[in-house]
């Protein structure tokens, strides 16, 4: 009886093992951005406030919930190319592009700007991203994993947007 033991089970998939290790290392910043715009969204649905306050509220909910949903599947992409799963506060803030600002509690409209220039440079990374996945990893299923992230941001940063037209 022939039993595997689990550093035999190297991910075989088509992908070299230096284009998979590129890949999980852009999945882990895509992951790190996540959180941390994840945050900020909790953070903004906690502390808004004013005349649109329950609509605001509820907008902010359902875009943290959606990305709620893809950092899940963002860590799963990276089991499924056989790489561990970054999960601490210090990681996601060393691989993040997402600024924090502690202590500091916008108005809405700032809020919306905040978030709209957020998604928007999650978009322009993901779209970077997308291209090196496909072109230089030769890895179609995280170019085509990101594609969809960044759909679904540019989904969000539209409807966030219409409020300040």
């Amino acid at each position: 009886m022939n039993i595997l033991k689990s550093h035999d089970m190297k991910v075989k998939i088509g992908i070299t093992e230096a284009h998979l290790k590129n890949n999980i290392s852009i999945l882990s910043s895509t992951l790190a951005n996540q959180m941390t715009f994840y945050v900020k969204l909790r953070k903004f649905h906690w502390n808004v406030s004013g005349p649109s306050f329950m609509e605001l509220h509820l907008l902010f909910e359902g875009q943290y919930k959606k990305l709620e949903m893809a950092i899940d599947e963002t860590a799963e992409r990276i089991g499924k190319l056989g790489g561990k799963t970054i999960g601490t506060l210090k990681e996601f803030a060393d691989l993040t592009v997402i600024k924090e600002s502690p202590n500091e509690y916008p108005e809405q409209k700032d809020m919306l700007s905040e978030l709209i220039a957020d998604h928007e440079t999650l978009i322009i990374q993901l779209r970077k991203d997308v291209d090196i996945s496909e072109d230089e990893n030769k890895d179609a299923g995280t170019a085509d994993f990101l594609t969809g992230l960044m759909l679904e941001h540019e989904t969000m940063a539209w409807k966030l947007r219409r409020y300040l037209e």
